[in-house]
């Protein structure tokens, strides 16, 4: 049986603000995502008018880390994907001085993964900003935000230098477009050229921060992160072929700017045809043309269709698309592709000729826990087993792959609507919805499947 190649990174991924909770602790500034407390399709709050949320504590994993970390190591983790909450260090953006509780915590998390020789793999900035730096200088809109966010890289590069060796800059940084408060702090209502502005000085970040990752970390490697929307033309009519290109041109746009290091000429035409006109600053072009990324990471949940006419389309998990009639869809109405995955895979090693990670790929379902106290999330298992299945096609068509960290390997808070029912773990949290549960952890049957995946190195697929 084929496995995956010697090396290959198995773990799963989690975000600072829907796992850790604690979110006014140890000196923690207030994020975006804490002015989101019902998840990021709903309206965003104020200090003055915020409201409690689940994500205030979500599973409490800022105090319960060493037992949840074990569980990783039972499943035999030797990579978790997780991100550091900039709001920990510069709690307001623009501080002074880092807040050392903040570096502390980080350390101890990674000082505890290393036990398990479990690699970190590091996200700076995963749906969440300094609220501060929304208020008083107007998120990404304002390219002062660049300096904050290279200062802050800086810090974390200089006190994490010897404990982590894997770096991503933005999560989904594409997501800007469907929502842009999560993704650049700008009121949801803001107009294309706000956004595709505020965008710019984030690819500008991004960029300086991969110069000064390549500078400082000489022997890490630093990526970026797509959430993989790819979408087939709903038919073969030529209309429908080239709406499907102009889709993925919207979200490939930020992988050929942080590989290539140039606007590509689509994106230009886009530009000129909409009345969007960017503002450069001398040296922009230079430092997007000096920054490519180490590698490719992104996300993989689903796929969808494009189509000509636009009265075919549909709002599903934020992102617009065609429903195609070829595929069964899950409880959340996200449609099942496994042969997606190696398509996108394909897609992307083609356009790029980069070494790529899988960096979230799960089912959300409603898991029930047995009088046994057991969960038999056979569905997780399928969804999983079958994308793992084509990802190990994409490599015998000559794919690089670095690894696989499946979304989320325990139980947290969902994005879009700030859910706990709404489960992908491997672990399951007693807690729901309305906050109630003992937080006690359990492992599925999912736990116990993925272990002997990662255990036979994929040979256990079926």
């Amino acid at each position: 049986m084929t496995t995956f190649q010697k090396g290959f990174l198995w773990g799963g991924a989690i975000a600072a603000n829907q796992i850790e909770g604690a979110f006014q602790t140890d000196g923690k500034g207030l994020s975006t995502s804490d002015m989101l407390p019902n998840g990021i399709l709903s309206p965003s709050q104020t200090r003055e008018t915020r409201t409690d949320g689940i994500k205030d504590l979500a599973i409490d994993f800022y105090h319960r880390y060493p037992e949840d970390i074990k569980l990783f190591d039972e499943m035999g983790f030797n990579c978790l994907r997780l991100s550091i909450a900039w709001t920990r260090i510069f709690p307001n953006g623009d501080d002074a001085e880092p807040n050392e509780a903040g570096l502390a915590y980080y350390d101890a998390i990674f000082d505890e993964l290393a036990k398990y020789d479990i690699e970190p793999f590091v996200t700076l900035s995963h749906y969440e900003m300094p609220y501060a730096l929304v208020e008083n200088y107007g998120g990404w809109s304002n390219r002062k935000v660049i300096e904050f966010f290279e200062r802050y890289a800086k810090v974390v590069f200089e006190r994490y230098q010897n404990k982590v060796k894997l770096w991503l800059t933005f999560n989904e940084i594409n997501m800007s477009l469907h929502a842009p408060f999560t993704g650049v702090g700008l009121p949801d209502e803001a107009d294309e050229q706000s956004i595709y502005q505020a965008i710019h000085h984030q690819l500008v970040a991004s960029a300086r921060v991969v110069n000064l990752c390549h500078q400082m970390l000489t022997d890490s490697k630093i990526g970026n992160m797509l959430l993989g929307a790819l979408n087939y033309p709903y038919t073969c009519h030529p209309d429908d072929v080239l709406a499907a290109m102009h889709e993925n041109n919207q979200w490939l746009f930020f992988g050929d700017v942080q590989v290539r290091g140039k606007y590509p000429g689509y994106m230009l035409r886009y530009f000129r045809e909409n009345q969007i006109s960017l503002h450069f600053v001398d040296g922009d072009l230079e430092e997007l043309a000096k920054a490519s990324v180490d590698f490719i990471s992104f996300s993989y949940y689903a796929s969808g269709c494009a189509s000509a006419d636009p009265k075919k389309k549909e709002v599903g998990n934020i992102v617009a698309s065609v429903p195609n009639p070829h595929l069964e869809a899950s409880e959340w109405g996200w449609l099942i592709d496994p042969k997606g995955l190696r398509v996108l895979l394909n897609v992307l090693h083609d356009r790029y000729q980069k070494p790529l990670f899988i960096v979230e790929n799960g089912l959300g379902a409603k898991d029930v826990v047995t009088e046994e106290n057991t969960i038999e999330d056979d569905y997780r298992i399928a969804y999983l087993n079958d994308h793992l299945v084509q990802a190990r096609e994409a490599m015998l068509d000559g794919v690089e792959l670095m690894g696989f960290t499946s979304w989320g390997p325990i139980d947290l808070v969902s994005n879009s609507e700030a859910q706990l029912d709404k489960r992908y773990g491997y672990i399951y949290v007693d807690r729901n919805d309305k906050g109630e549960g003992s937080l006690k952890r359990i492992p599925k049957k999912s736990f116990y499947w993925y272990q002997e995946v990662i255990k036979t190195n994929g040979s256990s697929l079926k």
